[in-house]
């Protein structure tokens, strides 16, 4: 397939760096892009997603901060309030929570760093398995933590006082458990709503015939361009139909993005100004699939299919503080564009609620005539 060149932005947006004579860089061969998570949706019913068992839903899935904190706070909560059978006092309560602090804090970091490093196998096994594993993992870590806090290893088997931390270990695991499949399984909808968004993107008529018109109109005039025209539809198709987990690389996502502009291209000409600003370091963040595509696509249709005269969209990539972030502007025409329901938008910030928790940040705002997206996802 030849290189098909973008038109250079226009003045009124102003980038600031050149973008490479083709859409396609060396290191992004068609041949070499992934295919995101969709499903067989085209053909029949998305594939039946195991929830407890093996799958792409992890429920050991606890490597992330906003994870191990609702998981301390929980923990701390549940214990602050069961101090308070044994307290006579203000003073007496604080001395009972620090106290239990001291046996709480490293039993439920215990729990959640090997349920961590062994997610993998965990998440493998069983229900029933899964359900024991999390106890048990409960409850020795609530004897490491009982271990830890009494400050002494003579004694803190005498007797049957050591039955508590263990049970309540294994109770308090039990619980977080059951949050985290709760939490698996409400990133199922999300997952299929994208899933279809994409698909029905992919085949939506106006879309597909226009793309099929613009190849036939080139095969005369410029064969090889109009191969490559057939070649990027057939590979979105290629890519919305092939399932590939659960996250894609930021690297891959830009490449899918890249098609889906390069035919957009063909068809709006100089009316579409693309602006491709990327970073190299910024390609390996893991991002849930479908993410790009759906907000070009939002800036194509709000941004320069309204304007008689087109409109300039900025793709930009860039690691800052140890995070990739990503920043999709493009520009507003003075003549409003058909209001949207704000789906593409409202589930990009949940998936990537799901995905990354607090350490991903997704912003939208309007400066003058320029729409901007950003998005800060962890490396």
């Amino acid at each position: 397939m030849t290189s098909r060149p973008t038109p250079p932005a226009t003045d009124n947006f102003a980038p600031t760096a050149s973008r490479p004579a083709s859409l396609w860089p060396e290191s992004t061969r068609p041949s070499e892009l992934r295919s995101s998570a969709f499903g067989s949706t085209l053909f029949g019913a998305l594939p039946p997603v195991t929830t407890d068992s093996a799958g792409p839903l992890l429920m050991f899935d606890v490597c992330h901060v906003g994870v191990v904190l609702r998981a301390v706070l929980f923990v701390h909560a549940v214990m602050a309030v069961g101090v308070l059978f044994a307290a006579s006092g203000a003073a007496s309560w604080l001395g009972l929570v620090a106290g239990g602090s001291a046996v709480a804090l490293p039993a439920v970091l215990m729990w959640l760093l090997m349920a961590c490093l062994f997610k993998h196998p965990l998440g493998k096994l069983p229900a029933l398995a899964q359900w024991l594993s999390a106890a048990a993992l409960g409850a020795a870590s609530g004897l490491f933590g009982w271990v830890l806090g009494t400050f002494s290893g003579a004694d803190v088997f005498d007797g049957v006082r050591w039955l508590a931390p263990a049970l309540g270990g294994a109770g308090m695991a039990v619980v977080i458990f059951q949050w985290l499949r709760l939490r698996a399984k409400a990133k199922l909808p999300a997952d299929t709503t994208a899933q279809l968004a994409e698909l029905q993107s992919r085949i939506r008529p106006h879309f597909l015939f226009n793309t099929l018109n613009t190849a036939l109109s080139l095969v005369r005039l410029d064969p090889p361009r109009a191969e490559g025209v057939l070649e990027d539809l057939a590979e979105l198709f290629r890519v919305a139909l092939v399932d590939n987990g659960e996250s894609v690389t930021l690297a891959e996502e830009v490449a899918l993005a890249q098609r889906y502009l390069a035919i957009e291209q063909i068809r709006f000409g100089s009316r579409l100004q693309v602006s491709w600003e990327l970073d190299p370091d910024a390609g390996a963040a893991r991002v849930p699939p479908l993410l790009l595509q759906p907000l070009v696509e939002n800036a194509v249709r709000h941004g320069v299919e309204p304007a008689d005269e087109g409109g300039v969209i900025r793709v930009r990539t860039r690691v800052k503080m140890g995070r990739a972030v990503i920043s999709i502007a493009n520009s507003v025409p003075d003549v409003p564009s058909q209001p949207g329901n704000g789906i593409a938008l409202r589930n990009v910030r949940e998936r990537l609620r799901l995905m990354h928790d607090v350490t991903a940040q997704f912003e939208t705002r309007l400066d003058r005539n320029v729409f901007r997206v950003q998005i800060v996802v962890p490396l």
